[in-house]
C-alpha cells in the first residue's frame, strides 16, 4: 500500500523539499506525501536513528528520501547543513519548518532557561533555517516556505512558552513573505489543532488526561490527523497555492474560533457525520488513544 494523497500523482515532480522534524509525528507525515507526489525528501533531526527509519520506509514506498542531522538552534550547523544539502541536490524548492517541542507547565513555575529553550525550539531555530534556506538557495531560485506553528489563537495554557513563541513564528511568516516575495518565494504557516500523533505520547498523566478530553471542546467532535495536516502544508506549498502568501491556516476542526472551554463549553454531540481523512499508510496511534476512539 502506498501514500493515499488527495493531489495528483507526480505534483511535486523534479521538486527538492527541506523537512525539519522529519523523523516523527507530523514533519514524517508530510515527508511521506510529499515523497509519494514525486518530491526528493531531506528529513532533518537530531535523532539519526529515527531519521534513517523514515528513509527507509519512504525508499520501500518507491520514493526518494535522504537524511541530515543537525541542531536547528545552532546558527553554525544550520548554515553549513543547508550548504551541504544544496552541494548535494543543488537547490531547495520547498521548505517546512515543523521541528519544535515544548513540555507542559503553568507560567509561574517556567523558569528563564525553560522559556528560552522553547522559544529557541520553536522560534529561533525555524528562523535560522529558513534564512539560510532563503539565502543559498531560493533567492536565486525561487520557491515555498511552510510554517508549522500551533493553535494559539486563544492563548495556549499550561504551554505558554510555546504560545509565545508560536505567535513570533507566525508574525515571522507575514514579514518574510513580504520582504522575499519579490523573489518570487511564498511564506505562509499551518496551525495545526489537536492532532493525532506520537507525540501523544510525550507528556505525563496529568497532560494526558487533558488531552483525552480535548476532543470534545472541538466543534467537530474529534481529533485531526497527520494527514489532514500534511495536506495542508502540501497545498500551500503547490501549484494550487501558487497565489497565497503570509497566510496562516488554522487545520483545527474548528477550535480556535471559541472560547476556553472552561468558560463557554461546546453543547453535546459526535463526530459520526464528520469523517475523518487519513490517507497515511503507515500512520500510528499514540499509546494513549488506543481503545478511546477518535
Amino acid at each position: 500500500m502506498s501514500y493515499q494523497s488527495t493531489y495528483t500523482p507526480n505534483l511535486m515532480e523534479a521538486k527538492v523539499a527541506l523537512v525539519t522534524g522529519g523523523g516523527s509525528g507530523i514533519g514524517r507525515c508530510i515527508a511521506h506525501e510529499l515523497a509519494s507526489l514525486g518530491a526528493r525528501v531531506i528529513i532533518t533531526g537530531r535523532s539519526e536513528d529515527k531519521l534513517q527509519t523514515v528513509v527507509q520506509e519512504i525508499t520501500e514506498d518507491g520514493g526518494d528520501c535522504d537524511w541530515v542531522s543537525f541542531d536547528i538552534r545552532d546558527e553554525d550547523s544550520v548554515i553549513q547543513a543547508i550548504e551541504g544539502v544544496i552541494k548535494k541536490h543543488q537547490k531547495i524548492d520547498f521548505l517546512v519548518n515543523n521541528a519544535g517541542g515544548q513540555f507542559q507547565a503553568p507560567i509561574e513555575e517556567i523558569s528563564k532557561n525553560g522559556f528560552q529553550a522553547v522559544v529557541n525550539n520553536n522560534l529561533v531555530g525555524g528562523f535560522l533555517v529558513s534564512r539560510e534556506v532563503f539565502k543559498q538557495s531560493m533567492k536565486s531560485h525561487g520557491g515555498s516556505v511552510v510554517n508549522i506553528t500551533a493553535d494559539n489563537a486563544n492563548g495556549m495554557p499550561l504551554m505558554a512558552h510555546s504560545g509565545a513563541a508560536r505567535a513570533g513564528m507566525e508574525n515571522l511568516t507575514k514579514s518574510q513573505a513580504w520582504e522575499w516575495g519579490q523573489y518570487g518565494v511564498r511564506v505562509n504557516a499551518v496551525a495545526p489543532g489537536w492532532v493525532v500523533s506520537s507525540g501523544f505520547d510525550t507528556y505525563d498523566q496529568e497532560m494526558t488526561d487533558i488531552l483525552l478530553k480535548l476532543k470534545d471542546h472541538v466543534p467537530l467532535k474529534r481529533y485531526g490527523s497527520e494527514a489532514e495536516i500534511s495536506a495542508a502544508v502540501c497545498f500551500l506549498l503547490g501549484p494550487g497555492g501558487n497565489y497565497i502568501s503570509g497566510q496562516c491556516l488554522r487545520v483545527d476542526g474548528g477550535s480556535s474560533m471559541g472560547s476556553a472551554p472552561a468558560i463557554w463549553p461546546l453543547p453535546e454531540g459526535d463526530a459520526s457525520n464528520s469523517e475523518t481523512v487519513n490517507g497515511f499508510h503507515r500512520a500510528v496511534d499514540p499509546e494513549i488513544l488506543k481503545g478511546q476512539g477518535s
